[in-house]
């Protein structure tokens, strides 16, 4: 399996995971003119939308929550912005639809909804206030990242967060794994990367590899591409000169991010 998922960067729908291509994890990205919508229906899955950039309105319906509209999102310019997004939850049942303001893109993250409609829970945005903000690692290994929708929120099965790496650092590094159901040591989260970058003719590298190298990819990623991690270690490396934004989505049978570094990097973080 091609764990590379390439952008199509001239079209309305920027990319889009195969159906099926994971067992918990759905995602795709869409660029939005000025009126345009986009259809959000969750059907038996909970969704969660971000708006990337630009401006939107979002307005559905659930069958049990009732109505819900959040007009006039202001966003962010672009994802390398220093501010958080905006973002919807939306619960199994949701039907609804954004519409761009002005030039948008936004992002639909998906996963397993929780099979007891008792349990659904009602949807609601989440304002970038809400986002906890945070820099990770040090030196060249340095990336800022902020928490959409982490596991201290609500949600049955969906991850969301987005990291930003300066030039020249590296990411999600020393290599880590969370593919194993052994919690509290690690739980099992299979993940999608969807890859920004800026100046957008740039590239980075990204490796997804297991211990036994039954799985052993590494890639060039360019502006727009999604990379699948099922499982194993999942590194990133930016170049010199170019700055990377990447979206994670990560879902599981249990909604809690547990993870196992590769003993062999793991010195780095004693530097």
């Amino acid at each position: 399996m091609n764990l590379l998922v390439k952008a199509n960067p001239a079209a309305r729908d920027l990319v889009q995971v195969p159906e099926n291509a994971l067992h918990y994890v759905g995602f795709s990205a869409h660029r939005l003119q000025p009126g345009d919508s986009l259809p959000l229906a969750a059907g038996g899955q909970e969704l969660c939308v971000v708006l990337l950039s630009g401006t939107a309105s979002i307005a559905g319906d659930h069958p049990d929550h009732g109505a819900f509209a959040w007009p006039s999102l202001p966003g962010r310019a672009s994802v390398f912005e220093d501010v958080s997004p905006y973002a919807a939850y939306l619960p199994p049942g949701s039907e609804g639809q954004l519409r761009a303001g002005s030039q948008a893109e936004v992002a639909l993250c998906r996963a397993p909804g929780n099979p007891d409609r008792s349990a659904w829970l009602a949807p609601r945005l989440i304002t970038p206030a809400s986002m906890k903000r945070s820099a990770r690692g040090k030196g060249a290994n340095t990336r800022y990242v902020c928490d959409i929708l982490p596991d201290t929120e609500p949600a049955f099965s969906l991850l969301v967060v987005e990291v930003r790496t300066p030039s020249g650092h590296s990411s999600s590094y020393p290599p880590h794994r969370h593919d194993e159901d052994n919690l509290p040591a690690q739980s099992y989260l299979e993940e999608s990367y969807y890859h920004r970058i800026d100046p957008e003719q740039g590239f980075v590298f990204q490796r997804v590899y297991t211990d036994d190298r039954s799985l052993d990819q590494a890639m060039a990623v360019e502006n727009h591409d999604t990379v699948l991690v099922p499982r194993g270690y999942h590194p990133v490396c930016v170049p010199y000169g170019y700055e990377s934004y990447y979206l994670n989505v990560m879902a599981g049978p249990v909604r809690a991010w547990k993870f196992h570094n590769d003993p062999r990097h793991e010195w780095l973080l004693q530097r």
